[in-house]
């Protein structure tokens, strides 16, 4: 037995300026931009409460789109549910895996991240 949820949207920016990016996601979103202390560089994070899902702004170098990541509690076993769904995997990245939908749609699967995930997520039988 597993859990998942949808964890948050990923803005995909193919940009120069991802600081730009994200001041225009920030000031049209109305979230503040959080601190990049400890955050990958070609990632902006706004600013969400604890029990929303998150939303990151991300330099690529792919065509603009966005995503949205589904955090679990046992990545490989929602990987497994999901292409038993009929999405397709197209590989771990990092500490996620990014999937795309039969529809085209790309989307990760990644750690549980929000604080009340336990108790609000998704639970799915093995």
């Amino acid at each position: 037995m597993h859990k998942s949820r949808l964890a948050g949207f990923i803005i995909d920016c193919r940009t120069d300026d991802l600081d730009a990016a994200a001041r225009f996601w920030s000031a049209a979103l109305g979230l503040a931009p959080r601190s990049n202390a400890n955050q990958d560089a070609l990632y902006r994070a706004l600013d969400t409460a604890p029990d929303e899902p998150h939303l990151e702004v991300q330099q690529v170098q792919h065509e603009s789109r966005v995503h949205l990541d589904i955090e679990s509690d046992d990545i490989e076993a929602e990987v497994r549910r999901l292409e038993k769904l009929g999405a397709s995997s197209l590989g771990a990245v990092k500490t996620w895996h990014v999937m795309e939908a039969p529809t085209g749609q790309r989307f990760c699967v990644v750690p549980a991240q929000r604080p009340d995930f336990a108790a609000k997520a998704n639970t799915w039988k093995d």
